[in-house]
């Protein structure tokens, strides 16, 4: 990994980190916090897009418009024309090595993939739209 990725890579660590740092449970919409330490709804979401604004927004387009930066890379809202978005659950925990050409190998835990899988499920678009 070079010296840019590494330091994109730390960055967004330490802003999930932060975004992490308190816990409501995923049932509490209201953020108050859980003993358990899960994060509601809207903090998953924020988190997701933070992740996917400092890690994947430099190839994909990551909002609910506009193209890619990247030619070759499949807008976050047109994920699910080619996969159900639950199916990335697995190559997010073991590392993708998928996608195009110049897309970097990223692990991520389980709560950051919770958060990311959130964000994207929310701007699917219908394939016919």
């Amino acid at each position: 990994m070079d010296r840019a990725m590494k330091s994109t890579a730390a960055g967004a660590a330490l802003l999930i980190g932060a975004a992490t740092a308190c816990g409501p449970s995923a049932g509490q919409e209201d953020g108050a916090s859980s003993s358990d330490g899960t994060a509601s709804y809207s903090e998953r979401l924020g988190q997701g897009l933070a992740m996917a604004e400092t890690l994947c927004a430099t190839c994909h387009a990551i909002g609910a418009t506009g193209d890619s930066p990247h030619a070759e890379a499949i807008p976050f809202r047109q994920f699910s024309w080619n996969y159900p978005i639950d199916d990335l659950a697995e190559p997010f925990a073991e590392g993708i090595m998928v996608g195009h050409p110049d897309m970097p190998e990223w692990q991520f835990e389980p709560n950051d993939i919770d958060a990311l899988l959130t964000y994207i499920e929310s701007i699917q678009e219908p394939r016919d739209a």
